[in-house]
């Protein structure tokens, strides 16, 4: 059984993700369905990149001022960008 640690976190265990195909930058939703916290893999790599681009259009200055997609970009976030690229490109290639 998975625990909740204190900043609300849980690890499936590898079976479920092996059969969700849930890999690390893998995007999921979670919502609440009957009372029961309900974990689903996102399947369409361009939802990913419509909520990706979402994010960045809330957070841009209002003079809307750009930058390259490689310019001084958070390590984490460069992990997470590739890997929905590569899910896309596993996506088209299927």
């Amino acid at each position: 059984m998975a625990k909740v640690d204190s900043k609300g976190r849980i690890v499936l265990p590898q079976r479920v993700r092996e059969r969700l195909g849930i890999e690390p930058g893998t995007e999921v939703e979670v919502h609440e369905e009957d009372g029961k916290a309900v974990v689903k893999p996102e399947d369409n790599p361009e939802a990913i990149i419509e909520r990706m681009e979402a994010l960045i259009d809330e957070t841009s200055p209002a003079s809307r001022e750009t930058r390259p997609l490689d310019a001084d970009v958070d390590p984490v976030a460069q992990k997470h960008r590739d890997a929905v690229r590569r899910g896309a490109e596993q996506e088209s290639d299927a």
